[in-house]
């Protein structure tokens, strides 16, 4: 008998592993919530319900540490490590836009030219991630299941939603504002699907503003942000001053669909959105039984923060309601799927920094790097020494873009040229640091330095030098309003990463993991390849056993 009962055990404790090893969850989601700071998870919690925030955390696996490993902090190189695992180095998206060295031309990270607009006419939909130049972990789910598994990105910004998407998406949608509708590209599709025409035509947009933007709570309970009314935080056309409440439909006059982009709304509208393409694509209930991934970028964050600021009374106010729609959302996959079989994680793309002038006001180093003069400045000296004009073209993404044309025609030597403009940009207030880009790993500046600016560095697409800002110092006029971000700096890089759902052990670590981490850990829990240009490392610890 006592045989026989182990016969029995280890029979059922083979099925058992079979079994685990055939299920797959219906549907992963993945979120970046644009510009959001790590610390929001905490700074505004005790007001937070218990099934957003808290309910990632409580349930969910959270890198307590995660920090973004390459330098500059943007928007598009953010969505585009997170999903492929890699870095501007190797994924190619050196930043929102950035330079062809070769030509000197400016390119938008999803500008393609040789696509239309469905659903929009213009440069608005003329876009793909043809210049995305490794895969995605969502590329990677595609192959692993023969194409079967179905992919969705949405965002309201276009780079939100075709990044993340990757090469082999079903579809991509991002917002055309200037008739408030989704919209997409010929890279996908000829023709809206109807059930994107028909949300369109719902025009949801016009309830939102009816409802105007007002605090959720009453505004002197918001005692973790600046007044109401102060010389940091910017206005809305239309608008005298920065203050609640706001009137949406008289601020539409003057700022049309643009408007929502720029008000917790817009997190609510994405969101609905989501849920209607997993309604009528399907998602999650694939005859195939495979695994379908949904990828979710919430833009509204950013455009409140640039404009606002990070201690503004607008940015607690939407992470307050972002909490109530992360709630909703979660709620709805747990009715549509059950509970425990998807996978839902969330981060960000960066942070942001202080207003420097507040920063300053509260007797902080700080300060605003203007690269408008700084340029001119640096083209007089090299004008001065080589007789040639204009051969800095640009100082974006905090480096120092040559004009390689110029050189080569009148035979310059380019070593000459960088060693003076190094020389002259060490002069200027608030710079660090100042670096060639091919003499990195030998420069005399912290180590940590030299790994995020050489991850940063795709030579085809940056510039010939790096230049890095004292810390709370960014590129800006003097007294300019909201924030910004893109430095290696704590503000800008340290983001939250939490999983939560089928194969995650619930938990958190606080030692270093690095953004490129999250798609190894997806691929890892999915037990499909790692994305082709990945440097990443699985957080074990998130990752049932």
């Amino acid at each position: 008998m006592k045989l026989k009962s182990i016969i029995l055990s280890s029979i059922s404790c083979f099925f058992s592993v079979a079994l685990l090893a055939t299920e797959k969850p219906k549907l992963v989601v993945g979120v970046v919530v644009d510009q959001m700071r790590w610390d929001y998870l905490y700074r505004y919690a005790d007001r937070y319900s218990d099934n957003g925030f808290k309910r990632l955390l409580r349930e969910g696996f959270s890198g307590e540490n995660m920090q973004i490993n390459y330098v500059p902090t943007f928007t598009a190189i953010g969505h585009s490590t997170i999903y492929t695992g890699s870095v501007p180095a190797i994924h190619g998206i050196a930043g929102n836009d950035f330079i062809i060295q070769a030509t000197g031309e400016t390119m938008y990270c999803t500008q393609d030219d040789s696509v239309k607009g469905v659903g929009a006419e213009g440069k608005v939909g003329q876009q793909s991630p043809r210049n995305l130049l490794s895969s995605t972990i969502t590329d990677q789910l595609k192959l692993a299941t023969n194409f079967q598994s179905k992919v969705i990105g949405i965002a309201i910004k276009d780079r939100g939603g075709i990044l993340p998407a990757g090469h082999f998406a079903d579809a991509a949608y991002w917002l055309d504002g200037k008739s408030g509708n989704w919209i997409s590209s010929t890279f996908y599709m000829h023709e809206l699907p109807k059930w994107v025409k028909s949300f369109n035509k719902e025009k949801l947009a016009d309830n939102y503003y009816k409802e105007g933007w007002n605090t959720l709570f009453p505004i002197e309970t918001y005692k973790l942000s600046t007044a109401d009314n102060n010389s940091y935080e910017g206005v809305f056309k239309g608008e005298k001053t920065p203050t609640f409440p706001r009137d949406l439909v008289k601020l539409k006059k003057d700022n049309g669909y643009e408007l929502l982009k720029g008000i917790p709304q817009g997190n609510t509208f994405t969101l609905e959105f989501a849920k209607k393409a997993i309604e009528a694509e399907q998602l999650g209930n694939n005859k195939n039984n495979v695994t379908d991934f949904l990828a979710v970028s919430l833009s509204s964050p950013d455009y409140i923060g640039h404009q606002f600021a990070v201690n503004s009374i607008e940015i607690e106010d939407t992470y307050l309601r972002l909490d109530r729609d992360l709630a909703d959302f979660l709620s709805y996959l747990d009715d549509k799927f059950g509970k425990g079989n998807y996978i839902f994680f969330l981060s960000a793309d960066h942070g942001a920094a202080h207003n420097p002038k507040f920063f300053s006001d509260m007797k902080g180093n700080a300060g605003y790097f203007d690269t408008k003069i700084a340029k001119q400045d640096l083209n007089k000296k090299l004008e001065e020494k080589f007789g040639v004009t204009d051969l800095v073209i640009s100082l974006t993404n905090d480096q120092v873009h040559l004009n390689n044309s110029v050189i080569g025609e009148n035979d310059l030597d380019e070593e000459d040229v960088k060693a003076l403009v190094i020389k002259e940009m060490k002069k200027l207030d608030g710079i660090a640091f100042v670096v060639d880009m091919e003499e990195v790993v030998e420069s005399s500046i912290p180590k940590i330095l030299r790994e995020r600016i050489v991850n940063g560095y795709n030579y085809k697409r940056s510039g010939a030098i790096q230049y890095v800002l004292e810390p709370q110092w960014y590129a800006g006029r003097k007294d300019g309003t909201g924030t910004t971000h893109g430095s290696w700096n704590s503000y800008d890089n340290h983001i939250p990463a939490i999983f939560m759902g089928w194969g995650v052990k619930p938990g958190k670590t606080v030692r270093q993991t690095d953004m490129t981490d999250i798609a190894p850990t997806i691929a890892q829990i999915l037990k499909i390849e790692f994305p082709n240009g990945n440097i990443g490392t699985p957080i074990f610890e998130a990752i049932q056993e």
